[in-house]
């Protein structure tokens, strides 16, 4: 279709950026779903300069083909660098491969293809026969930022299982259930969980990355221009502008600085359309056979904020949980780890039986949705919108607690004149959603 013949449409629709919360009324035929992410993991290179090697090889063990990452890349940064997720939904045609015409300042060339993806084959039969064994895990809870422990800090809980010579069937390994002992004592707090609204892979959709066509997002793209939809079934107006609001964030440069025997502190510069922050702290040790020791923290006013909440929160969730201290405010630079609570170490058999301690921490953009045509202010006039695109953004960062890493942050923020000199560490958090249920 010829540029000319859908500009006009597109001129009525160029953004009318509305609140989540705002977004009512008739659903829409056709719908798209756009995710960035910029992640930053301590010490890393942005994974966009790296085609080859070290970047090639992650990117593959991130569930790329060949180097290609597929949807979805933005629940949870891997490697530093920039993410994009498209998903589409046309109920016109359902899961007919469509074209998003994008921006040159994109650097991902004139146009993304969006296809189908099948779900993921989960595999079967590959877990050995064997005996349940018994295993006990203690739980120790801290929340706050602070140089000292709070009073009433922390929950403990033990759990421990027994086995009694159950064998684990490959086919049925929940069988192996039935005759096992669970015991618990003690309690850590109910976990604050956030509305899922991410979209999943589904009949009749299409999305980008795809096996076929995935892509690493070049580091410094842009997704801030105009976008076109196109494909057999697509509405001739949807064309639209995305504002630099909607664009990928700044990175997220946090620094750690202190020994895990010390009160750890944590610092990063403002970031740009932050609305706040979440920070969580895991760490492991092995006591011993089948024994294990977690301790897990977070930098929320109150308990039981943890992994959950690194995600895409509704605008509602973020104003509860601001005004609630479960998040740290947009005007936060700083947060301290509380003094040793990760000092714990142990040996198994003479060797260092103790995990690395993990950070995560997020920084929550905005969400802004367009529609076309835009709903009238009257509400006694008709609407019905032929299309909707969501929009939102986060910036995340990781890093290994314990490993100082915030000289080489200073080096890394103006840009890509400094490359990190120290030597970089090769994981990410292990440890993510260990707790999630």
């Amino acid at each position: 279709m010829p540029r000319r013949h859908v500009l006009a449409f597109a001129l009525a629709a160029t953004i009318v950026a509305l609140p989540a919360s705002s977004q009512q009324g008739k659903n829409p035929p056709t719908n798209l779903y756009i995710d960035v992410l910029t992640h930053n993991m301590a010490g890393m290179p942005d994974m966009g300069g790296m085609m080859g090697g070290l970047g090639g090889f992650m990117a593959r063990r991130m569930g790329g083909d060949a180097g290609k990452p597929t949807y979805p890349t933005t629940r949870a940064g891997g490697m530093t660098g920039q993410y994009l997720d498209i998903a589409l939904h046309n109920s016109l045609k359902p899961g007919v491969e469509a074209q998003d015409v994008v921006p040159a300042g994109l650097k991902l060339g004139k146009s993304l293809t969006l296809t189908p993806i099948g779900p993921r084959e989960e595999g079967k039969g590959t877990m050995a026969p064997g005996k349940v064994p018994d295993i006990q895990v203690k739980i120790t809870e801290y929340w706050g930022c602070g140089a000292s422990v709070r009073p009433g800090q922390p929950k403990v809980a033990t759990f421990k299982l027994k086995g009694n010579g159950k064998t684990v069937d490959p086919d049925n390994p929940m069988g192996a259930m039935q005759g096992i002992d669970f015991q618990a004592t003690g309690s850590i707090s109910n976990e604050i969980r956030a509305v899922d609204r991410d979209i999943d892979l589904k009949p009749g959709w299409v999305y980008w990355p795809n096996p076929k066509h995935g892509k690493q997002v070049p580091g410094g793209a842009r997704l801030a221009g105009e976008h076109r939809i196109t494909g057999d079934g697509i509405p001739a107006s949807m064309q639209f502008q995305v504002a630099q609001a909607a664009d990928f964030m700044p990175k997220l440069a946090l620094r750690t600085q202190g020994e895990m025997t010390d009160a750890i502190g944590l610092s990063w510069p403002a970031v740009e359309r932050a609305r706040g922050y979440h920070i969580t702290g895991m760490h492991m040790q092995v006591l011993g056979e089948n024994s294990y020791a977690i301790t897990m923290w977070s930098s929320a006013e109150l308990p039981g904020a943890r992994e959950d909440l690194h995600a895409n929160l509704t605008g509602g969730q973020l104003e509860k949980w601001l005004k609630q201290k479960v998040l740290l405010p947009a005007t936060a630079t700083s947060c301290t780890i509380p003094k040793g609570i990760f000092a714990g170490t142990s040996k198994v058999d003479g060797r260092q039986a103790t995990m690395p301690g993990m950070l995560n921490m997020t920084a929550y953009g905005p969400e802004s949705w367009i529609t076309y045509p835009p709903k009238p202010a009257d509400p006694k006039q008709p609407w019905n919108p032929e299309w909707s695109v969501r929009l939102r953004a986060r910036s995340s960062a990781s890093a290994i607690l314990g490993l100082d890493f915030g000289g080489m942050q200073q080096m890394e923020e103006d840009g890509e004149d400094g490359q990190p000199q120290q030597k970089k560490p090769g994981m990410k958090g292990l440890l993510k959603g260990i707790l999630g249920g």
